[in-house]
Parts: C-alpha cells; sequence; structure tokens
C-alpha cells in the first residue's frame, strides 16, 4: 500500500502562536490526522454496512477488518470518492 506524505508550510508567526499552546506542533498535527482518519472510518463503515446489507446482489460476508472492507468497498462499481461525488453533482 502506498504511504501519502503531507508537508504543512507555518510561517514564523503562526509557528510562535501555536508554540503559545502547544507542546509538540508535529504530535498535535500527526493527533490531528488521526482523529480525522478515525471519524472518517466510522462514517464509511457505518454507510457501507448499511449499503451492503440492503444490496441483494451482494451475497458475500461483510468483511470485519478495516483493510478487508475498504478494499471490498472501493472496489465496487458504486463507490465514489467524495471528489468524484463533488464532480458528479456540479453542474
Amino acid at each position: 500500500m502506498a504511504t501519502l506524505t503531507i508537508t504543512v508550510t507555518i510561517d514564523d508567526t503562526d509557528q510562535k502562536v501555536l508554540k503559545d499552546n502547544l507542546n509538540d506542533i508535529n504530535a498535535w498535527v500527526q493527533d490531528a490526522v488521526t482523529g480525522k482518519v478515525n471519524n472518517c472510518w466510522k462514517r464509511m463503515q457505518q454507510e457501507w454496512t448499511t449499503k451492503l446489507m440492503n444490496d441483494e446482489s451482494f451475497t458475500d460476508a461483510i468483511p470485519s477488518n478495516k483493510a478487508d472492507f475498504v478494499t471490498l468497498v472501493t472496489a465496487r462499481a458504486d463507490y465514489k470518492t467524495m471528489a468524484e461525488k463533488i464532480a458528479a453533482s456540479s453542474p
């Protein structure tokens, strides 16, 4: 699986502002991303478990682990990323 590296640029002033409230800026950013991933996973799991259960053509078992579940969902023809959903709804 590919790893995504994201770089965040913070100017000196904003760095000073963050350091006034945070002990470790990088740790905070990492924790914020981890929290967002966890929230997105919960929503994805809930949404797609319901869709799979209501899909009469889907007769396989729903995977119980995250990696297999995501692989199953993202391989489906009816799966769209957020960018694809936005593009489809744009005039």
